[in-house]
């Protein structure tokens, strides 16, 4: 599968939205997808310029996390904010990573992407909770390169 579009259903990306809702309901952290079919540059460096191309490096608590899929190199990266890796332990993404490694590895790109996205959500509340007053800083929705 190397074409960005055949990746998701209409229907597969509804709930992965939806996932992104939900997991910022109880946090104010900020959490974005972004699927391109390949990348020339190292996964983490393309993630890093996506990260800042999204604008999510200017949330105001600097705690947006991406999770950047390559579908065709069959790769993906989970990055955070300046935010978040002040205040986490350095393999504070590891049961995130292994979540979604752990249904990617069956097809199953949806379900992993949201046991992801959800996984999420919950380590952010810990550092990050919701609070009242708190916006959604950024767009939901799924951005494609």
């Amino acid at each position: 599968m190397s074409k960005v579009e055949d990746f998701l259903t209409k229907e597969e990306e509804s709930a992965i939205v939806e996932a992104i809702r939900v997991a910022e309901k109880n946090t104010s952290g900020e959490i974005r997808v972004h699927i391109e079919a390949t990348t020339s540059l190292d996964a983490y460096d393309r993630a890093m310029e996506v990260f800042h191309e999204l604008n999510m490096d200017a949330t105001e608590l600097q705690n947006g996390v991406l999770i950047y899929l390559a579908v065709a190199d069959k790769t993906f990266v989970i990055c955070g904010d300046k935010g978040i890796n002040d205040v986490v332990t350095p393999d504070f993404w590891n049961c995130t990573r292994d979540a979604m490694i752990s249904q990617f590895k069956v097809g199953n790109y949806k379900q992993g992407l949201i046991d992801g996205i959800l996984n999420a959500g919950e380590q952010l509340k810990k550092h990050f909770p919701w609070q009242e007053g708190d916006t959604n800083e950024l767009s939901n929705e799924i951005s494609k390169g």
